[in-house]
């Protein structure tokens, strides 16, 4: 906006002009009396000059989206699934203290060209938030995905709530919980070592977070 301030202000000065002596003075014979439209006319220049300066500004300046990433106006959500259970559905016996207590199956899109790592967190939040499994440094493929059990391998795991490394199912002592499964998008690769807790992980991730994809879902154990 400050380089159409230049056009702007000559297109009042012109406006203003036409207030000023001789427009001012009265005018008497014929000759004069038709230079009366000469104000209006000056006016109406000065006018359409800030008009057009104002609107050939406003095309030039870069708007809001114009100045977003790629990233950004791809619109493309990162988004976390499991090919197991959908959005808020029940998570199968088999990945719970009920089963194979394995880990399962996530699939997710739409992760940012720019993440250097994933990280995954799942929790209980009916359960004041107990860690079920922590993952850090996956590979950041805009689209890809760990299979069922993926966690008897896994390289970068933390320690669990259970009080050991890797995944621990679904168990609760009573009733249905919630189980979240957040996974973070990173700029970079988290040096971590040994069995980092959750709230390791999410200190080192802090400032670094790209995007975040989120799934939730449910476990009543059969009695």
């Amino acid at each position: 906006m400050a380089r159409c301030q230049p056009a702007v202000r000559r297109g009042f000065e012109l406006a203003v002009s036409a207030l000023e002596p001789p427009f001012a003075e009265p005018w008497h014979d014929g000759r004069d009396m038709a230079r009366a439209d000469q104000p209006r006319l000056v006016i109406g220049l000065g006018a359409a000059v800030v008009a057009i300066s104002l609107a050939a500004c406003n095309a030039a300046e870069p708007t809001e989206t114009d100045m977003r990433s790629p990233e950004s106006t791809a619109g493309v959500q990162f988004a976390l699934t499991s090919p197991e259970f959908p959005e808020g559905g029940a998570i199968p016996s088999r990945y719970t203290c009920d089963g194979d207590d394995v880990s399962p199956p996530l699939e997710w899109s739409g992760a940012p060209e720019s993440a250097a790592s994933l990280a995954l967190v799942i929790d209980d939040p009916d359960a004041r938030g107990f860690v079920h499994w922590v993952v850090y440094n996956i590979d950041p493929s805009a689209s890809g995905g760990l299979p069922a059990g993926w966690s008897e391998d896994a390289e970068f795991q933390g320690s669990n709530d259970f009080g050991r490394m890797g995944y621990g199912g679904p168990c609760p002592p009573s009733g249905a919980h919630r189980y979240r499964f957040r996974l973070l998008a990173l700029d970079t690769m988290l040096d971590l070592t040994g069995a980092p807790t959750a709230q390791r992980l999410t200190d080192a991730a802090a400032g670094h977070v790209l995007a975040e994809a989120q799934l939730n879902a449910s476990y009543r154990r059969a009695r």
